[in-house]
């Protein structure tokens, strides 16, 4: 009698035991598949309006003059101006296009858009000098005020300004390439597979 009874036990032990294996196999066969709508949800997260400010300023004297009678009589206008300029370049990441390839687990960046670059200058007039013959107008102002932007866009092509912008626009690409690295994804611009920060510097186009 007790022979029976642990050999039933032992059947209850090996019944329960086997019905753990199943469900353990179960788990181990299970997947997860990533939402297309979720991905494109990510990379719109990553679209922003990424901001560089940066700061100018400079000191210019106008002068302007003004011939009578055969250059005989002059009337001349002066003013020494100091220019304190405000820059900012951004790239809006919400007009970036893209692609996503589901069968083949492919995000393509079609595009990116160029950076936007806007001058604000506050230009202050001191020691003006000038006569009713040849008063300062309009004109001058308007002269001076594109003169003044023509030279503060020179001088942020030789700073550091935009490189900085492009060195923040490439950190914020690099979200995305962490993104489809996560889900074991690929990246790719200009028919090129981008596969770590460094791609993005050498082969994105700015």
């Amino acid at each position: 009698m007790l022979k029976k009874i642990i050999v039933g036990a032992v059947l209850v032990v090996i019944i329960i035991l086997a019905f753990k294996f199943c469900e353990f196999k179960k788990g181990d066969d299970s997947t997860l598949d990533y939402n297309t709508n979720l991905i494109q949800q990510q990379i719109v997260n990553v679209g922003k309006l990424v901001v560089t400010e940066g700061h100018f300023s400079e000191v210019v004297t106008y002068k302007n003059q003004q011939k009578y009678m055969m250059d005989m009589l002059s009337f001349e206008k002066k003013a020494l101006i100091i220019v304190n300029a405000d820059v900012t370049v951004s790239y809006d990441l919400h007009q970036m296009k893209y692609d996503i390839d589901e069968a083949n687990k492919t995000i393509t960046i079609l595009s990116i858009p160029k950076e936007e670059i806007k001058i604000s200058p506050d230009i202050k007039f001191y020691d003006v000098e000038q006569s009713q013959m040849n008063p300062f107008t309009g004109d001058d102002y308007n002269k001076i005020n594109k003169s003044v932007k023509a030279n503060l866009a020179k001088k942020i092509e030789k700073s550091s300004l935009k490189s900085n912008a492009q060195n923040r626009l490439i950190s914020e690409l690099s979200k995305i390439l962490i993104l489809t690295n996560t889900m074991g994804w690929k990246l790719q611009y200009d028919g090129k597979v981008i596969e770590n920060e460094k791609d993005f510097a050498t082969k994105v186009k700015l």
